[in-house]
């Protein structure tokens, strides 16, 4: 599956700019020459994205969908060569990088189901006396082209998403994916044109914070969907012109509680998958673990254990459980945050040891009792660091959490499931699990941001709806 037709590095020539190096955060390796777009071909594009969405209407929802379906077929068939991708330029190990692909085909298996179901409503009109002989129903129209603003922990699957809705609802897209891992976006626009879909309809371009500013200010977007740190996004609100529609999915502090009557065995290895997964560089990765205290003491003896079983390593091993972070300076970044911890109290149990010839792995680290005033219990960690703290008051712990302003979505662990529900109805996220991890996610099922972590609404269906505005038709009878 893994003898691949891919020789690095890559070459995309797409602009008139200065070339930029990608290189592996496994170890250094060159993995892609990209040409960065000046503020010449960010005009140029402007220019032509008008155009563009007139060539996409003519393009009727079946005809999407097929588009959509041969590009799912397509991927299915090439999955090994955008699996080893993921992991080269994304650092994520090849085995989750192969789940990855195979989510994307079936993200966009998914978006062409929802293009054909993609409809409007009839409006009972006589309801009332004014609307006495008058028949209306609604439709659903593109918004417009959509400047899809994406990021490097699912290089694949995160652009399948804005992608793949944004074409499903009939829209245009410019695509700018993440510095560090354009090569997957240039790899799924090449099958997306293989596929029929014209070339003017989906751009991907690669630029600096400036240009891209320049572009989300434009009025000819309909849509911008940003994934990224809540500094850039809540900036770029303040950006986007007057009736452009936004979505922001930011990053979030997800915690997970273990009641004292869970199966440890079960939380120990949902945990373990949710805190560790792709070195904890994820938005819901699991983060704050906070155990009842008479359970305390058997649930860290097992993480910890789980914790030290994990293979630490390069991306490409098909062994590998976590790889590098996506730049040495993430893993300083995050040594400062646990040495923080640890000055102020927090007890190292494992971990927090660097290897790798550029420093780029960080071991997966468990603290213990850390204080809540220090970042990694207020901010987002986005690496392989846990924090595991005993409670004994639930409904305190609950006002803590709610407190947030970056919770978004975290997990229960418990046999009963009356409390369970009883829980989920008070605690203040946008998603709450039951039994498994905080990262746990299917792509059609809705997700997005809360408080400061996010705007608007991701999913597949969900997310076409946002890229869709309602248009209403009245007849008089």
């Amino acid at each position: 599956m893994f003898q691949l037709p891919v020789t690095l590095p890559v070459t995309f020539t797409t602009s008139a700019g200065a070339w930029q190096e990608v290189r592996s955060p496994n170890d250094g390796q060159l993995v892609a020459n990209t040409q960065q777009a000046t503020e010449t071909d960010v005009s140029h594009l402007l220019r032509e994205t008008q155009g563009a969405q007139k060539s996409m209407a003519k393009l009727r929802p079946y005809e999407r969908a097929h588009i959509l379906r041969t590009v799912a077929q397509k991927l299915r068939e090439r999955e090994g060569e955008f699996s080893f991708m993921i992991a080269s330029e994304g650092g994520k190990p090849l085995k989750d990088a192969l789940v990855e692909a195979r989510r994307a085909a079936a993200t966009l298996e998914l978006c062409a189901e929802e293009t054909l179901r993609l409809g409007g409503d009839v409006i009972p009109m006589e309801r009332t006396a004014a609307g006495k002989d008058h028949i209306a129903f609604t439709l659903r129209d593109p918004i417009g082209p959509v400047l899809a603003i994406s990021a490097f922990n699912h290089p694949l699957n995160l652009i399948a998403h804005q992608v793949g809705c944004a074409i499903g609802a009939g829209c245009a897209v410019v695509l700018k994916p993440a510095p560090a891992t354009p090569v997957c976006a240039e790899k799924l626009r090449e099958l997306f044109l293989d596929a029929g879909l014209a070339p003017e309809v989906l751009r991907v371009i690669n630029t600096d914070i400036p240009l891209i500013q320049k572009l989300a200010a434009a009025p000819v977007f309909g849509h911008v969907s940003f994934i990224g740190s809540a500094r850039v996004g809540w900036e770029l609100r303040q950006l986007i012109a007057p009736g452009t529609r936004l979505s922001l999915e930011h990053g979030g502090h997800a915690p997970a509680i273990v009641r004292g009557d869970a199966d440890l065995e079960q939380a120990v290895a949902a945990l373990v998958k949710g805190a560790f997964y792709h070195a904890g560089q994820v938005c819901i990765s699991t983060q704050a673990i906070f155990v009842h205290d008479s359970v305390k003491l058997p649930f860290l003896e097992l993480f910890k254990r789980a914790t030290e079983s994990l293979i630490v390593g390069s991306a490409l091993n098909m062994e590998t459980d976590v790889g590098p972070l996506i730049r040495p300076g993430e893993v300083v970044r995050l040594r400062s945050w646990i040495d923080d911890a640890i000055a102020a109290g927090a007890v190292l149990v494992t971990g927090n040891t660097v290897s790798g010839t550029q420093g780029q792995f960080l071991a997966p680290t468990l603290l213990r009792d850390v204080p809540r005033g220090v970042r990694l219990m207020s901010d987002e960690a986005f690496g392989p660091v846990v924090c595991v703290n005993g409670y004994a008051d639930e409904d305190e712990l609950l006002e803590w959490i709610n407190s947030s302003e970056y919770v978004f979505e975290a997990a229960l662990f418990t046999r009963d499931l009356n409390r369970a529900l009883q829980i989920a109805r008070d605690i203040s996220t946008m998603t709450f699990v039951i039994n498994n991890h905080t990262a746990f996610r299917v792509d059609q099922m809705p997700f997005g941001g809360h408080k400061k972590s996010g705007l608007g609404m991701g999913g597949v269906r969900y997310a076409m709806e946002e890229m869709t505005r309602l248009k209403q038709i009245i007849i008089k009878i």
